[in-house]
């Protein structure tokens, strides 16, 4: 399986706390939710499209928590998003975690990376990764991720976690770019290596 992140970011390459205000506070946080103005039917379109492939998700702890407690009720079949959380496989990197209750759901213990070369090898579309700043980091310097797909909102922020902090240097090739309504770019990157470096001129 490929492996896909997906994530959103600011302008100024924050992923913390998207979704609503008390999502992850951590650092003093105060603005969560921030991608909320942003949202239009462009921007869910993107979203359903990108889950359509997917035979198995990935997350870190804080984020299947936070999805793990709204997922599981929304039984609307011909939501795209919530009919694949609920019905595919999902893994959990985690040394905290006793238990699981959100139906599909395996523990990751150990070495992270390693089980998730493991589940990569296996067939499949898509092991999709939304969210798990902190997981998305160690797969990034594990040389894990296939492809990234970056949703980045017209806000700076200044304060907060930022998706590739500690990653280590890593080229990308631009694979797809569109622009929704209110202003939200929807870049699909591959990764391609180690960068080149040089002298302009």
């Amino acid at each position: 399986m490929k492996l896909t992140v997906t994530t959103f970011v600011t302008l100024d390459g924050i992923a913390q706390a998207p979704g609503g205000p008390d999502e992850d506070r951590e650092g003093g946080f105060e603005y969560g939710g921030w991608l909320a103005p942003y949202v239009d039917e462009d921007f869910g379109n993107a979203v359903d499209a990108w889950f359509r492939p997917a035979d198995a998700f990935l997350f870190g702890r804080r984020t299947y928590e936070i999805f793990a407690a709204y997922w599981p009720d929304v039984t609307d079949e011909d939501d795209v998003v919530a009919t694949r959380f609920n019905t595919l496989p999902k893994y959990v990197a985690t040394r905290t975690l006793d238990k699981a209750g959100w139906a599909g759901t395996e523990l990751l213990r150990g070495d992270v990376a390693a089980a998730v070369a493991g589940i990569k090898a296996r067939p499949g579309q898509e092991l999709q990764v939304h969210g798990s700043i902190d997981l998305v980091r160690t797969l990034v310097r594990a040389d894990l991720v296939d492809e990234f797909r970056l949703l980045v909102f017209p806000v700076v922020l200044g304060t907060g976690k930022r998706l590739f902090d500690g990653a280590v240097p890593t080229a990308l090739r631009l694979a797809d770019s569109r622009t929704t309504s209110a202003g939200v770019m929807l870049q699909t990157y591959e990764a391609d290596g180690r960068p080149e470096f040089g002298t302009v001129g």
